[in-house]
C-alpha cells in the first residue's frame, strides 16, 4: 500500500510529542504515539494505534500496518497532535489575535 504522507506534519508532531510526552528509555510518549530516532537522528520512527512509520533521511517513508482503519488512526492523531500542541518559545497566531 502506498500512502503519500505530508513530511511536514510527521515532523511537526514528532517534535511535539518529543516536547510534551513522557519520556522512557530514549522513546516519548504522547496520547498514545510513541516517537524515537536511532542513534545518528537521520530516522524518525512514530508507533501507536497499530501502526509504525520510519520517516529516512531524503524524506523516504515506510509504514507497517494490517489495515487502513488503524492507518487512518494514526495520522488523524499525528494531525491532532500537531495542531493541538505548540512549540516552546512560538506565540500561537490564534492568540495573539484575541
Amino acid at each position: 500500500m502506498k500512502n503519500e504522507v505530508d513530511q511536514r506534519l510527521v515532523l511537526d508532531a514528532y517534535e511535539k510529542i518529543h516536547e510534551h510526552g513522557k519520556a522512557e528509555q530514549g522513546k516519548h510518549t504522547l496520547e498514545g504515539i510513541t516517537a524515537y530516532t536511532d542513534h545518528d537522528g537521520y530516522t524518525v520512527f512514530l508507533e501507536g494505534h497499530n501502526v509504525q512509520m520510519r520517516l529516512e533521511f531524503h524524506n523516504k517513508y515506510h509504514f507497517d500496518y494490517n489495515n487502513e482503519r488503524d492507518f487512518d488512526m494514526f495520522m488523524r492523531k499525528l494531525e491532532q497532535i500537531s495542531r493541538d500542541y505548540h512549540k516552546p518559545g512560538r506565540e500561537d497566531p490564534e492568540e495573539t489575535h484575541r
